[in-house]
C-alpha cells in the first residue's frame, strides 16, 4: 500500500536520510522516496498510515 504524506520540515537531503532511515528501521521492507521540494514522503508499506506518521514525528519531523 503507497502511503503519501506532507512533511513541511522537510528542508535538505538529510532530512530526508533521516526520514528514510526512520522508517526503514521500523519496517526494513518499505519502499521510501522523499521529494525534498514538494516536502513529500511517499512510502510503499505493509504499516498502517499512522504508524508511519509516527515514525517520523519521532524522527523530529511535522507531518501535515
Amino acid at each position: 500500500m503507497a502511503i503519501q504524506l506532507k512533511v513541511p520540515s522537510i528542508a535538505c537531503s538529510a532530512c530526508a536520510d533521516t526520514i528514510t532511515k526512520a522508517i526503514k528501521k521500523y519496517e526494513s521492507e518499505a519502499d521510501v522516496q522523499v521529494n525534498i521540494e514538494q516536502k513529500i514522503v511517499t512510502v510503499e508499506t505493509e504499516a498502517s498510515e499512522n504508524s508511519i506518521k509516527e515514525v517520523i514525528t519521532s524522527a523530529g519531523h511535522k507531518v501535515e
